[in-house]
């Protein structure tokens, strides 16, 4: 069975920073392509990073580019999210994902078949 397990979440003031974890277990995190997403009150949930396999080639969504930073320390089994210059509209619960190694890194939700429980992110204004 593959866990992913979130952490990291919290209540920040606008201009905050974050750094979100997930942990993987039930598989080595080499063999995933890793991404994160997010869900706001009253919202669908939507992209907001992915990371290949390796490392290499990573991905944001535009509102969170210049800001977010997605990595990953396999060694760890680990996927972070560096979330900095936070502002109101990143309020939201942030989920981590992860799928098959496969030619993309795809940015939608129905490709991924893992999914954590998901933490709270708040931004206060």
């Amino acid at each position: 069975q593959v866990l992913l397990v979130e952490s990291g979440g919290g209540l920040v003031q606008t201009g905050g920073s974050l750094r979100l974890s997930c942990v993987v277990s039930g598989r080595t995190v080499s063999s995933l392509v890793m991404g994160w997403f997010r869900q706001a009150p009253g919202k669908e949930r939507e992209f907001v990073a992915a990371i290949s396999w390796s490392g290499r080639n990573t991905y944001l969504t535009d509102p969170v580019k210049g800001r977010f930073a997605i990595s990953r320390d396999n060694a760890k089994n680990t996927v972070y999210l560096q979330m900095n210059s936070l502002n109101p509209e990143d309020t939201a619960v942030y989920y981590c994902a992860g799928r098959g190694i496969s030619g993309s890194v795809p940015q939608a939700e129905s490709e991924y078949a893992y999914w954590g429980q998901g933490t709270q992110v708040t931004v206060s204004s």
